[in-house]
């Protein structure tokens, strides 16, 4: 499947961080087959049909924590993740969770990753 261009544009100032977002897609649209993406100014979206994904290049770390090229993946879920792998999560509803992960490696698109973003499709699909 071509490379959609607004994709293109999102990522014009970090080719590197475009490789681990065509990785993180590939395995979204695995796991959602109908899932819809939404390129936006400051992030791509991940919906069912409500968002449940989203990423963007927005650090959610300091900057001498950081890596030097990553994509910040956001999830919605019911309940707060306890992982070392959240940089932040807050919760601006009762019982709704927006968790700010930060992926630096193709390797971090893993099955624990893709087990929370199948949480965040379930739990956003179930939303009214």
């Amino acid at each position: 499947m071509p490379m959609d261009p607004a994709v293109l544009f999102f990522f014009e100032k970090d080719p590197a961080a475009l490789l681990l977002y065509e990785a993180f897609e590939r395995a979204v649209r695995e796991l959602v087959p109908d899932v819809g993406i939404k390129v936006q100014k400051t992030q791509i979206t991940c919906t069912n049909p409500k968002v449940f994904a989203a990423v963007s290049l927005r650090p959610a770390r300091r900057k001498a924590e950081r890596p030097e090229h990553f994509i910040t993946v956001t999830l919605g879920l019911n309940q707060r993740l306890d992982s070392p792998r959240v940089d932040a999560a807050v919760e601006p509803y009762p019982a709704r969770w927006t968790h700010h992960l930060t992926v630096s490696s193709a390797e971090e698109i893993d099955g624990e990753l893709m087990e929370w973003v199948a949480e965040a499709a379930a739990f956003s699909a179930s939303k009214r």
